[in-house]
């Protein structure tokens, strides 16, 4: 099939459905894991008596995990394929949510997080993926920013979970709730088949053949094999070397960068931290914190990512990237400036009295923050990222730059409150605002526009340097 074919308009597949539900899981158990811990912190501060080192430890080795497990994901993915990745993450989901519901004290809440956060790096590799491969090219771009759009439900989600319990500081049946999206992934995916592009990897064409047909009914299943086989074909070295050599450099600089500065804008500081971030600012009861974070940032983060589900794939990349960018940057430089009036941020929920002109500015700048990386930052990182690998090194290099993305969420995480506590909480987010600034640079820079193309476009893409400078360009 030509690309003009495959552009053309047409009815989505229900198969493409049910692989969006698969889709939508992972990020809803990837979000509500994101989201919980806001507002278990308190319950955890009551029962432990932690101190902030601990504190901080809790919230981001689940990233730990992630980041392990987003580097296992890419063998498993290309070995055992993308769907029994997923259901491997699903059941170890299940068993670190179960430590982190009954943990009798820290060591087994934080071993809790780590086993947690090596399923859902491992879901946050293989789900992308698995969605990108059976989308058609018309498709791609909104099949993976529905994850993100699951992310920030299942994140708003937690913070609701968090609003209705806190005032009982029910923090165990908070984290016990999370393991029901496991549950509903492992049935979801049960009757799916995996995708074409690693049935004709591993051979077996007639199961790709069949997953064509289910997932582009108008498509011709052996031309679209054939497109597939020669892409595949053209890359036979496939092990870790491969992924890091020269040939697909270029690639993984831009996979890379952009996982790494997703993180570096401060979100998870933000999402993890949100309830004493709004005590800093003056919200000065648990209830009142809990409301101001689940709808100035979860319920903005949802109805902002909805912008880049319908839009990523008639805007595209780089023009979503390049506006919700500066709105980062202006946003936090707001935020910075409104704390040069407040209360550093600590792990106490104590706030020093009603939220007054800076507490408000903060609150502003927060609501502005999270709708901007909403509709760039956050989703477009995935789709690009399952975008620009060749199918031979995807899996690998999918779980490269995803690791990479945990690792700088680790270190944002782990030491947010280290920072705000050394220095002060304007210059942390002043640091945030500094790398949305580079990702703009990088944006301009390195990114190339692959909306529209399909994966095997994209591949020769790097190959043809004009091509290449006019895609980055944005110019057709």
């Amino acid at each position: 099939m030509t690309s003009t074919q495959m552009d053309r308009p047409a009815k989505t597949s229900r198969y493409v459905y049910a692989v969006g539900l698969v889709l939508l899981l992972c990020g809803l158990l990837f979000g509500y894991d994101q989201g919980v811990i806001s507002g278990a912190l308190g319950g955890i501060k009551e029962d432990f008596d932690p101190s902030t080192l601990v504190i901080e430890i809790i919230t981001s080795w689940v990233t730990l995990g992630a980041m392990v497990g987003a580097l296992a994901a890419g063998v498993i993915a290309d070995r055992l394929g993308r769907r029994a990745a997923l259901m491997l993450a699903a059941a170890i989901f299940v068993v670190g949510t179960l430590l982190e519901a009954f943990a009798p004290g820290t060591v087994v809440l934080t071993i809790g997080r780590l086993v947690l956060g090596a399923g859902v790096g491992i879901a946050s590799v293989a789900g992308p993926l698995y969605g990108s491969e059976n989308a058609a090219a018309r498709d791609r771009g909104r099949m993976v920013s529905m994850y993100q759009m699951a992310v920030t439900v299942g994140i708003f989600l937690a913070y609701w979970a968090n609003y209705l319990l806190i005032e009982n500081s029910t923090w165990r049946v908070m984290l016990a709730i999370a393991a029901l999206p496991a549950v509903l992934l492992v049935l979801a995916i049960v009757p799916l088949r995996d995708s074409a592009t690693w049935y004709v990897k591993v051979g077996r064409i007639e199961e790709a053949e069949d997953v064509v047909r289910r997932a582009e009914p108008e498509a011709d299943p052996a031309t679209r094999i054939r497109e597939i086989s020669e892409a595949i074909a053209a890359d036979e070295q496939a092990d870790w070397g491969e992924v890091f050599s020269a040939r697909w450099r270029k690639p993984l600089v831009v996979a890379a960068g952009l996982a790494v500065l997703q993180q570096l804008s401060g979100i998870n500081a933000i999402i993890y931290y949100a309830n004493v971030i709004f005590a800093a600012a003056g919200f000065d009861s648990p209830t009142q914190q809990s409301l101001a974070t689940l709808w100035a940032v979860g319920g903005v983060n949802v109805v902002a990512t909805l912008v880049a589900v319908f839009w990523v794939d008639r805007f595209g990349r780089k023009p979503l990237l390049t506006i919700g960018s500066w709105g980062m940057l202006l946003s936090l430089l707001l935020v910075a400036g409104a704390f040069f009036r407040l209360d550093k941020v600590t792990t106490s929920d104590a706030a020093s009295g009603a939220p007054g002109n800076a507490g408000h500015l903060a609150l502003v700048g927060m609501v502005v923050f999270i709708a901007s990386f909403a509709f760039s930052l956050g989703p477009i990182v995935w789709t690009v990222i399952n975008e620009v690998f060749p199918a031979q090194v995807r899996g690998k290099g999918v779980a490269t730059a995803t690791a990479l993305n945990w690792m700088a969420a680790w270190l944002v995480t782990q030491f947010f409150l280290s920072v705000v506590e050394f220095t002060s909480t304007s210059t942390a987010f002043l640091m945030f605002a500094g790398f949305c600034g580079v990702t703009l640079w990088f944006n301009a820079r390195f990114i190339p526009e692959t909306k529209g193309r399909t994966l095997e476009e994209v591949q020769r893409m790097w190959e043809d340097p004009k091509e290449l400078q006019r895609a980055i360009r944005n110019r057709y």
